[in-house]
Parts: structure tokens; sequence; C-alpha cells
């Protein structure tokens, strides 16, 4: 499972590590470079070193081949490794993800993130969530949950790494790789999410041949939003993929 500076936000959130359980797999979460604990010299991320990261742990997991799932910018790195180290791969899921940031939104989103996470960290905390969730979920939140949801988001994310992840959403095309991802592949945007819109997800699994689409009615965060819908889409398709 591929996923970022998400996993540290989400552990501070609910106190885990995810949502929910996977049945029928032994699932391994590497904390790739910028993420998690995990420390290396703190030079700019390249998405080739992030997927010999997450190819690298499966291996010492003795879990090879794997079904990948990858979530936002580990979306796209997922669509890289499938690309890449094709004997590792069995098939993949790609959620709320996105090939390139050469579009003006997507750059004044995450030029805006890189600058409030270096100024204001209670701020960027607030718009997490704000972007993060649908508008429903944040309604069914009392004022009280969602100050404390922000309370353990600050001291409880890796701001420096995720500071390093967005610097390299803003430089991201993984379009090459893209066309050439062989493998079952399940695509799915979040149908209420204003940081990836779903029209991304669209584009993505259109330029993967053969690849099925669907969407969760949830924000951006859907793996803490609906995480056992999340959960059903992604083991009902892996059950059934021919490999």
């Amino acid at each position: 499972m591929a996923r970022g500076w998400y996993w540290s936000m989400a552990r501070a959130l609910t106190g885990k590590a995810t949502g929910g359980t996977w049945p029928y797999w032994k699932v391994v979460r590497p904390d790739y470079a910028g993420s998690g604990k995990t420390e290396d010299s703190g030079k700019p991320l390249l998405i080739r070193e992030l997927a010999a990261q997450v190819v690298a742990a499966a291996r010492d997991a003795n879990a090879t081949p794997f079904d990948l799932v990858g979530f936002s910018l580990g979306a796209s790195l997922a669509a890289d490794i499938a690309a890449e180290y094709p004997e590792d791969v069995r098939a993949v899921v790609l959620l709320a993800g996105f090939i390139s940031s050469a579009g003006a939104r997507i750059q004044l989103e995450f030029g805006m993130w890189r600058d409030v996470i270096r100024t204001d960290r209670r701020a960027m905390a607030r718009l997490v969530l704000l972007t993060g969730f649908s508008p429903d979920f944040l309604a069914s939140l009392s004022p009280q949950q969602i100050a404390e949801n922000i309370e353990g988001i600050i001291p409880g994310n890796q701001w420096e790494g995720m500071g390093r992840q967005v610097a390299l959403n803003l430089t991201l095309d993984v379009s090459e790789q893209v066309k050439r991802v062989a493998k079952p592949a399940r695509v799915i945007g979040c149908t209420h999410d204003p940081r990836v819109p779903p029209a991304h997800a669209r584009t993505l699994a259109s330029m993967i041949s053969g690849a099925c689409y669907a969407e969760l009615d949830s924000g951006h965060l859907a793996p803490l939003e609906c995480p056992d819908a999340f959960i059903q889409r992604v083991t009902d398709f892996l059950r059934t993929a021919k490999r």
C-alpha cells in the first residue's frame, strides 16, 4: 500500500494507521521518504526513488508479487511502480490520483500548501480538514470534534516530510509511465474531492488499457471518511481481477 504523509496525519486523527480491516491479504505499508519516522538525506524527492523504496520494502517482507493500492501521491507512485516493476505487481488500485501537476489549479493548490506549511501549521491543519472531507461529513462533526482533530494534527503530522512531498506534487508527471501500465487496474475517484477533483481520476483511468473506474461518495480522505466502502471497492476488485 503506497501512501505518503497522509498516514502520519491519519494516525494523528484516529490514533491508528488506517480504518477497517483487510481480509485475505498480508498488508505491507512502507513509510517511504517524507512519511512516518523514515529518516533519509532530506534531499528533494523523486518518484523513481520512492518507487524503489516501496518495492524494496515489499521484497524485504517476502510479499512479491503484490497487489498494489496507492492513494493521492501514492496513486501516482503506484502507477509508476506498475510500469517500471511489472514482475513485482499483480494488480493496482489507484485512489484519488493524478497524472501531472501541470494544470493551473493544482499548481495554485499545492503552491499554497507549500507556503502555509512553512508559515502557519495550525492554518494548514484546518485546510487539511476543509479540503479533505466532504461537506456532509464535516457537517456531522461537532465544533469540539473539529477542534480536537486540529489539535491532533499539529503535533502528530510529519510536517517536514509533508512539505517535501508537496514539493514533489508540484513537479509530478507520470503520464509516460501510466501509458505503460499493463496490469489489471481499478481507478477510484472521490465525488466530493476539491483537493484532487475526480476528473483527474477519470483521466488516469482513460490512459490505462482495460482499467475500470468507480467513485466513492466522499471527500479526498476516503480511507478515513468511508473506510468500509473503500476497502470493499478494493477487495471486490482484487478478488476478481484476472492476472
